[in-house]
C-alpha cells in the first residue's frame, strides 16, 4: 500500500509565508497543477461545498486517484468547480493553525488532508504531513476524539450522524 498522492489547485490567494500547500509542494510531498481542470478525474476533492461527507469508504477511491484540494482563501471565498473530481466534505473539526486556532471548520490545507487521511486510516501520513509545522501535531491531539470516531464510522451517514457528538 503506497502513499496516497497528494494533489492541489493553488489560486495564489494567501500569504505564502503562512501557506501550507506551498510548504508541501515545496517538500515534494503535493503536487501542484495549473489550474483546477487540471485535478486528477476522479480524485476526491476536499470541498466545504460537498453534499456528501468524507467517510473511510472513500479511501480506495482516494488510493487509485488521489487526495485533491483547491487552496482559495476562506476569506475570498468562492471555490472553482471540478466537476471531474468526487467532492466530499470534511466533518467537524477545530482548527490548530495559529490564523484560525480553536474554530470550527476553517482548517489549513494541511489540517484538512490530515484529516481525511486519518479517517483513511493513514495516521502515520497525517503525522508525516502535519510534523512539517511547529502546530501540527496540536492539531491531532486537538481533534483526537472525533478524528477516532470518523475514521471508525462504516460511511457518509455513520460520519455525520458521529459528528452530532462533538458539535
Amino acid at each position: 500500500m503506497g502513499t496516497i498522492r497528494l494533489v492541489a489547485y493553488h489560486a495564489g490567494q494567501c500569504d505564502p509565508k503562512k501557506c501550507t500547500s506551498r510548504r508541501l509542494e515545496r517538500l515534494g510531498l503535493m503536487t501542484f497543477v495549473p489550474r483546477p481542470s487540471g485535478l486528477p478525474r476522479g480524485a476526491i476533492l476536499l470541498t466545504p461545498e460537498a453534499e456528501r461527507a468524507l467517510s473511510p469508504a472513500d479511501g480506495p477511491r482516494a488510493e487509485r486517484r488521489g487526495l485533491a484540494i483547491v487552496d482559495v482563501s476562506w476569506k475570498r471565498g468562492k471555490f472553482p468547480p471540478v466537476p471531474q473530481a468526487t467532492a466530499r466534505a470534511l466533518p467537524y473539526l477545530l482548527a490548530a493553525n495559529p490564523v484560525n486556532y480553536g474554530k470550527p471548520f476553517v482548517l489549513s490545507s494541511v489540517e484538512a488532508l490530515a484529516a481525511a487521511l486519518v479517517i483513511f486510516g493513514r495516521a502515520e501520513e497525517a503525522r508525516t504531513i502535519l510534523a512539517k509545522f511547529t502546530w501540527g501535531g496540536q492539531f491531532l491531539a486537538l481533534n483526537r476524539e472525533p478524528l477516532d470516531a470518523y475514521a471508525n464510522a462504516k460511511d457518509s451517514v455513520a460520519v455525520v450522524r458521529a459528528q452530532g457528538d462533538f458539535v
